[in-house]
């Protein structure tokens, strides 16, 4: 009995020896993260018919969907240009859409840029001061920032698809 003990040791560690021999595995890769995106350089600053411009488009979206809006216009530098409240819309929406405008002006960056980060766990974002709710939305003409929209009174996603029909009024 003694030997078919010693021939099912043998046996049982010939079998697991392939699976001692392995390498246990090395330290995780962690992939380099991926570049900051490059957003255009300032350029001069949006004038008074280029923000009605904009905000005529935003209006027109908000209108389209049935939302009543704020929507602001900024420079470059946050200087407001153009306010202006569509009936029924909350009074806290004034403040919020002119940080959203001057959030993207300030930092070249749409808000939802932010937002996103947060939601992501990155919270240096908001301890930047920058509003992290989508709505603000650069105003670019001819690859340079002429300012900023910002959009408050719907949904983040409603003040973003309106922000951005704005936007595009000007490109």
């Amino acid at each position: 009995m003694t030997r078919c003990k010693a021939l099912i040791l043998a046996l049982t560690l010939a079998a697991a020896s392939p699976a001692m021999a392995q390498t246990a595995p090395g330290p995780a890769t962690t992939p380099a993260p991926a570049a900051p995106p490059v957003y255009p350089p300032y350029g001069r600053s949006v004038t008074l018919a280029e923000a009605r411009t904009a905000a005529a488009a935003a209006e027109a979206e908000a209108r389209k969907n049935g939302w009543s809006m704020v929507i602001t216009v900024v420079e470059p530098n946050g200087a407001l240009v153009l306010s202006q409240k569509m009936d029924g819309t909350q009074y806290g929406s004034n403040d919020v859409a002119r940080r959203k405008a001057e959030t993207a002006a300030n930092f070249r960056r749409p808000t939802s840029i932010f937002q996103e980060a947060v939601k992501s766990g990155t919270l240096n974002a908001i301890f930047t001061g920058a509003l992290a709710i989508e709505g603000g939305e650069l105003l670019i003409v001819e690859n340079r920032i002429i300012g900023a929209i910002g959009v408050s009174g719907g949904t983040g996603a409603q003040d973003g698809q309106v922000a951005r029909a704005g936007a595009a009024a000007l490109k």
